[in-house]
């Protein structure tokens, strides 16, 4: 049961000249029994990262950022546009070369096909212990209906249909044959192909959008059926949880193979897009709320057992500095994965590094960037959040709160997260400076059954004076543009993880108060 009263927050008497003021603190009691039954807990929100674009995975910046990540969390594989952009260098028919001075030629090797790029990045990813998850886009030049349909992204990748589907079939069936081949078909099998990226938004300029995106599903799935059988494709890849059910319809209808069904949501996407609706939903119940309804969609399908993966989703699709950047991100983060637990296999958060350019080169550290690890590898609050949660066990115990999460570890012991969310201090690609706190603390008082009484207590916390590298860069004054060599190691020692707390149990009983923002986490080991 949940007890919510209002406790005054000792010594928080704050003076005036005119008024005497009373911040107030809310309190929540927390019953867990440690031998109560559970339920499966898969760490579904950190088996795949999205990430830049493909080429950006061959640098040496980008694959610390990797090694840092897969450190944090131990995540399986990483998502990226792009592995068919002409920068790869797949698909060049009639490749010619051209020497300064002299007139182009052929060039000496006649193949139209060039995997070099792509076996470094595959190579990369698997030399780290991460699995490609292959987004099969955008469009070679060479081989798109429309030249000029460039979507706005700082590199432009073409967004068109191919001018002739057995082109477009053969590349197919080339890639995954090389793949097989480099790899084999024991590791290829455990990857998955996700067919284009958000065709229901510009990232797809075929006319109409949704008949000629199923017809590039058709042909691409089919093909790579028949390359093998057990190869693993899905799609639609949309945007705004969009196009589930008539997709699911559609590859009923034709027979079309199809293995998982993916989509894409946003907590600042609004409800007319999503849902068709004028509601408000707030930030911290619009990635469930399409969860949920896409989820519902499956089951009400021909398909109702095929996993849902929401291979693209954040707090944000737009740079928020205020969201993406700051300690908002763990109570944001924690709460999403307690309502979203058993209705997704998997949750894959956009992204896990800054080292990206769909807006162009990155000009400050922090400007509400997507990823977990700003430039230079500086590491944010959120990267903290995912190593916090990464410490939860795998099976859950129910609890009758909206701001916890209890779960049992391999070993016994107990692992419980607490949070206090509040909306963002601000919105909006203009950083807005903290003037206090974004909202009252809580306090929890923990009733812990079936536990050594006294027992030593880990306490780890992500908030404001915790693991927080913001508080640095504003004390820095927010430097722009570029930062000196010893205002980057500064801001990294900042954005480590802030050590553990070590507390005593009394009788089984324990008080955690969170400051608003924050995340915490109490480990108790047998």
């Amino acid at each position: 049961m949940k007890l919510r009263s209002v406790a005054l927050a000792a010594g928080v008497f704050l003076f005036s000249s005119s008024m005497l003021c009373l911040q107030a603190q809310e309190q929540e009691h927390i019953a867990i029994d440690a031998k109560a039954a559970t339920t499966p807990f898969p760490h579904f929100w950190e088996q795949t990262f999205g990430s830049g674009r493909a080429i950006l995975s061959l640098r040496e910046s980008y694959r610390n950022d990797l090694r840092t990540v897969k450190q944090a969390t131990n995540f399986q594989s990483v998502r990226f546009h792009g592995i068919f952009l002409d920068e790869v260098g797949l698909y060049d028919p009639d490749r010619q070369t051209k020497n300064p001075g002299l007139a182009a030629q052929a060039a000496n090797d006649a193949s139209i096909y060039n995997f070099s790029y792509i076996d470094q990045i595959y190579d990369g990813l698997l030399a780290n212990g991460v699995k490609p998850f292959i987004e099969l886009s955008f469009m070679p030049k060479k081989m798109a209906s429309d030249p000029n349909a460039l979507h706005a992204f700082w590199y432009h990748p073409n967004a068109s249909p191919p001018k002739d589907y057995a082109t477009w079939d053969a590349m197919i069936r080339a890639f995954a044959e090389h793949l097989i081949k480099r790899y084999g078909i024991e590791e290829v099998a455990t990857w998955k192909f996700e067919v284009w990226n958000e065709p229901n938004l510009d990232f797809w300029m075929g006319n109409p959008k949704q008949a000629t995106y199923f017809e590039l599903y058709d042909h691409t799935a089919r093909t790579l059926k028949a390359v093998s059988p057990r190869l693993i494709v899905g799609g639609p890849s949309s945007a705004q949880a969009a196009w589930v059910a008539p997709f699911l319809a559609h590859v009923k209808e034709k027979n079309v193979p199809i293995d998982f069904v993916s989509t894409h949501v946003y907590a600042n996407d609004t409800a007319d897009n999503v849902f068709g609706t004028t509601e408000n939903i707030p930030r911290d119940k619009m990635v469930w709320r399409a969860v949920k309804n896409v989820h519902e969609e499956i089951l009400n399908s021909a398909f109702p057992k095929l996993p849902l993966i929401f291979s693209e989703y954040g707090a944000s699709y737009s740079n928020e500095p205020n969201v993406t950047d700051s300690t908002y991100m763990g109570p944001w983060m924690a709460n999403n994965i307690r309502l979203c637990d058993g209705l997704t296999e998997s949750m894959d958060y956009w992204t896990f590094s800054d080292v990206f350019e769909e807006q162009g080169v990155v000009r400050s550290p922090f400007y509400g960037g997507f990823g977990l690890l700003a430039a230079d590898s500086i590491p944010k609050p959120s990267l903290n959040v995912f190593r916090t949660l990464h410490k939860l066990g795998d099976q859950r115990i129910s609890v009758a709160s909206e701001s916890a999460l209890a779960t049992t570890t391999a070993n016994g012991g107990l692992a419980v997260a607490l949070w206090d969310y509040a909306p963002p201090t601000g919105t909006g690609a203009t950083y807005t400076m903290p003037t206090g706190p974004a909202g009252p603390a809580k306090t929890f008082d923990l009733d812990l059954k079936n536990v050594p009484a006294n027992a030593s207590v880990q306490l780890w916390r992500v908030d404001d004076d915790h693991g927080n590298v913001l508080k640095a860069f504003d004390a820095m004054g927010r430097p722009a543009g570029d930062l000196t060599q010893e205002q980057v190691i500064k801001l990294r020692a900042a954005g480590e993880m802030a050590p553990a707390e070590h507390v005593h149990l009394k009788q089984g009983k324990l008080q955690v108060t969170v400051p608003a923002h924050g995340l915490a986490l109490v480990v108790i080991e047998r």
